[in-house]
């Protein structure tokens, strides 16, 4: 039996929107309304298994209700940018679901939900309408269920005629004349000023419609007796505008919106561009799209001359990958005179599969070497046996060149094995995500798919995932590793003459591959944090909690659950009487925004905010640390990875040590447990001075901005002198605060719906701001405009080392999607040459530390900060060292400055 399921697309994104926190992906996309409809969309698929979907859009601003009203929606603001971008992102996703889509110029996606509906209606199918608009309601039939979303869009409240009947004593029709009473301020329908939704319920359940309670009106009484005459034609017009068109020329029926299910690899490849991996994971769909199958690989593996060593039987073939590798090293050196690595001097391809995303405590289960038309596949154990003694020599030789996959990786997860592992020089992931920085699948499967090499079997169809997760039987394994390393050598082939081309092979050879070794050094390292010191941070976290509990209930005149969204709701705003900011379908909001905009009226308020951030770093930081120090060396080893952030900024897992807040007092003394791990030395702390904006002043060559940076003055405070026209005593704190904000906003495009939730202000004023801002600061207005015209001819931007970054929707015909491309084309030169310069300042500290044989240590890099441990001999040799080393990584028009501090724990140093 056939089922309809059709969907307010503009509704559903623009309550997902606002139901879901911020979220982006690595490209710098917002992506947040895009999810919350996916995850509602997947849950309506799995529980109602319709036979037809269509999701229907509203097509643009005017419809045929303005031709009657041109006012119709006239109060509603300009959508934010970070909402509008989305809504191609879904058009897109829902193509790689296989659902109908519609929009139909001078209607809106109620219309054409109405007049399906109809056709339903007619042919008696059993449909569902998702909605979070009551207007909707009037569409319930004996066919026909309207659902309204619930908590954000977490949840759908059915609803028959049945149901309305129930809920407001009313048949679904009657829901145009609750409208054309009560109005709707959401869509700029005026009603009857005064009369709210009990009142039109009273009017309606007495009389039955507008035109009969027009008809009645001698039977009021007062004040409401002469609005309602007074208003006749707006109650009138009001339900005329509330009516849902039904008739709509459609040129889709059954047949069009039929839904047979998505495909695994078409929906896979799309949610790998989003980075939805928590839906993929979900889906099960990590080997979808992402490689070939088990019966392609092992027909690719049949066509290699494949050599096992598995143990002491095999030394002699031990020997023969060894006089392989050596003889392909003579002839290359032969050949070019010991000259760089070229496109066609790649000598082998060297894999290792290590399980586990954490390298500190992965797995080692084989590796691979790919030499010539030869393979050779190594078990784990064999490694360590003594007869394998030159292998590990041919490893850890510095001299010794290496070609793999994710070196970085297998350097850290080798060295945990006790296999010593040194001379990669050049790493196939690396060179990828320098060649297209936004791809999220940095994987074998795909580069040999891109390149149109044999194809390999994703991991999870030879391992499974989950609970099914098993290595495989030895033949299984080794072929699968056979494969990945004749397909590391031939995919650096391509990628070497691609860098070279693309003017990237300097960035590669002389930053990303030298930082990828540093990286795996101080990772290695470690940094030693005393577990104590986090135990007693962790009880003084918990008695400044329960004091500000005592406090909260103080304050409150009662105890309550502060967790509980609906009992805090029930204090704040009935008990204590606060103004209501934002209400859900359960009741009131109390998320951050809201509070933050309660704090003057209550001292309650930030004594919550206190609260929820204290709880937050108790649970997440000071708990979440401790787990993360590893027992053998009392250390904590984080991770960080070069190929995620589309800008070329680095990321820190397993844990992220960039994100310890240090806002409040209290996160910062967590830094306190992070100790030099000798006695009697130091931790020094080296921090770049607003090295994006000085980033921005060299490449804008804005006059304004370069000067203060030459005069070293307070940025922010000569941004408002500029912006307001005041001098430097007359610049208060909150003109201070509204220029960093601003400044910092250019540099990551921020719109005026940001600035305006950031300072608190209308976005009218947020956009009034910004323009004064381009008005003074006019060579910045220049850059944008500059950049962006390039971009367009050039089809990228690139940051000052040459680092790319790929724009395809920069011509797009679609006014969001361009936009956001043109919005990344003005901020990546500028936060990408940061980020190149902080890697910079790393491999010359690295450079400088071992040349002068220096003791100290570079343990850390969080944002533009880098964190060393220096002997006391060492410390005012370092103290000078580091900011000029820091200072020097680049030369711009205007002074890299690094600030220095030092103590004996993190806490110290800032």
């Amino acid at each position: 039996m056939d089922k309809w399921m059709l969907i307010d697309g503009n509704s559903i994104i623009y309550r997902a929107f606002f139901a879901m926190p911020p979220l982006t992906n690595s490209a710098g996309l917002h992506t947040n309304a895009v999810f919350g409809f996916t995850t509602m969309l997947l849950k309506l698929l799995a529980d109602e298994k319709p036979t037809h979907v269509l999701v229907a859009f509203d097509a643009g601003k005017a419809t045929f209700r303005h031709e009657g009203y041109t006012e119709y929606k006239g109060g509603r603001e300009k959508t934010p940018t970070e909402l509008s971008e989305q809504f191609p992102v879904l058009k897109e996703l829902l193509s790689a679901f296989g659902i109908a889509q519609y929009e139909l110029s001078g209607y809106e996606a109620d219309d054409i939900i109405g007049t399906l509906t109809k056709m339903a209606d007619e042919s008696k199918v059993e449909t569902l309408v998702i909605t979070g608009d009551k207007d909707m309601l009037q569409l319930a039939s004996e066919h026909v269920t309207v659902a309204i979303t619930r908590k954000g869009i977490s949840e759908v409240e059915p609803y028959s005629p049945a149901a309305i009947q129930e809920r407001y004593g009313l048949k679904p029709l009657q829901i145009i004349d609750l409208k054309g009473l009560m109005g709707d301020a959401s869509d700029n329908i005026p009603g009857i000023p005064g009369v709210g939704e009990k009142t039109a319920l009273k009017m309606l359940h007495e009389f039955g419609s507008v035109e009969e309670v027009l008809a009645h009106t001698d039977s009021l009484k007062g004040k409401m007796k002469e609005k309602v005459e007074e208003h006749k034609e707006s109650a009138i017009m009001s339900k005329k505008l509330a009516t849902i068109y039904r008739e709509v020329p459609l040129d889709k029926g059954a047949d069009e919106i039929r839904y047979a299910g998505y495909e695994d690899a078409a929906l896979a490849e799309a949610f790998r561009k989003l980075e939805f991996k928590s839906l993929i994971e979900r889906l099960d769909l990590g080997s979808a799209g992402s490689g070939g199958s088990e019966k392609e690989a092992a027909e690719a593996a049949a066509e290699l001359k494949v050599a096992v060593i598995a143990g002491e039987d095999d030394a002699d073939t031990l020997r023969a990958l060894l006089d392989d590798l050596s003889g392909e090293e003579a002839a290359k050196k032969s050949a070019e005179g010991d000259a760089a690595v070229e496109a066609d001097a790649i000598s082998h391809g060297f894999y290792v599969e290590a399980i586990g995303d954490n390298p500190h405590h992965a797995e080692v289960i084989g590796m691979a070497i790919a030499v010539g038309e030869q393979v050779y596949v190594i078990a784990a154990d064999a490694v360590k046996q003594p007869f394998a003694e030159p292998l590990r020599k041919w490893l850890a030789d510095a001299d010794k060149p290496k070609y793999g996959f994710d070196t970085h990786k297998a350097e850290l997860a080798l060295g945990w094995n006790g296999i010593v592992f040194n001379g990669a020089v050049f790493d196939v992931q690396l060179a990828a995500y320098l060649l297209d920085p936004t791809d999220a699948s940095l994987t074998l499967s795909g580069m040999s798919q891109r390149y149109g090499l044999t194809a390999i079997a994703a991991d999870e169809a030879v391992y499974g995932k989950g609970a099914k997760f098993r290595v495989p039987d030895a033949e299984t394994l080794n072929r699968h590793l056979a494969v990945k390393a004749a397909a590391v050598q031939r995919i650096a082939k391509h990628q070497q003459g691609d860098l070279e081309k693309s003017g990237m092979s300097k960035l590669y050879y002389e930053l990303e591959q030298p930082l990828s070794r540093v990286l795996a050094a101080m990772e290695q390292q470690g940094i030693q944090v005393e577990s104590a010191e986090l135990e007693r941070l962790g009880s003084e976290l918990e008695r400044n909690l329960s004091q500000i509990m005592s406090d909260i209930y103080r304050h409150a005149g009662m105890e309550f659950n502060i967790n509980s969204t609906k009992q805090l709701g029930d204090v704040l705003f009935e008990k204590l009487g606060l103004p209501v900011m934002k209400k859900t379908k359960t009741g009131y909001s109390t998320d951050a925004e809201v509070l933050e905009r309660l704090e003057p009226y209550h001292e309650i308020v930030p004594l919550i905010l206190l609260y929820r951030s204290l709880a937050k770093l108790q649970s997440t930081y000071v708990e979440g640390l401790l787990k993360e120090i590893r027992q053998e060396t009392g250390k904590i080893h984080t991770y960080y990875r070069q190929t995620i952030a589309a800008t070329g900024r680095l990321s820190s897992q397993f844990p992220n040590l960039q994100n310890i807040p240090i806002r409040l007092e209290e996160g910062r003394k967590i830094r306190k447990a992070f100790v030099p791990s000798e006695p009697g030395w130091y931790i020094l702390a080296a921090d770049y001075s607003q090295i994006e904006l000085r980033v921005l002043a060299h490449i804008s060559g804005d006059e304004r901005l370069k000067e203060a940076f030459i005069q070293d003055m307070d940025i922010h405070t000569k941004t408002a002198m500029d912006v307001f026209g005041v001098t430097a005593e007359q610049v208060d704190s909150n003109m201070r605060r509204s220029a960093k904000a601003v400044n910092f906003g250019i540099v990551y495009g921020i719109s005026d719906f940001g600035l305006s939730q950031n300072l608190n202000i209308t976005r009218k004023e947020a956009g009034a701001f910004i323009a004064q801002y381009f008005e003074v600061f006019q060579g910045v207005r220049k850059y944008m405009d500059d950049i962006v015209a390039q971009a367009r001819q050039d089809g990228y931007v690139t940051t000052l080392l040459e680092r790319r970054r790929y724009l395809p929707d920069i011509k797009a015909s679609n006014f969001n999607i361009r936009s956001f491309a043109e919005r990344t084309a003005m901020n990546t030169p500028i936060q990408g040459t940061a980020a190149d310069i902080i890697k910079l300042a790393m491999v010359r500290m690295d450079e400088t530390l071992r040349e002068r044989k220096l003791k100290s240590r570079m343990l850390l890099q969080v944002h533009d900060e880098l964190v060393f441990e220096v002997p006391e001999d060492e410390l005012e040799l370092m103290k000078e060292l580091v900011p000029t080393v820091m200072a020097g990584a680049l030369k711009l028009d205007v002074p890299l400055k690094a600030d220095v501090n030092y103590g004996v724990n993190w806490y110290e140093a800032k």
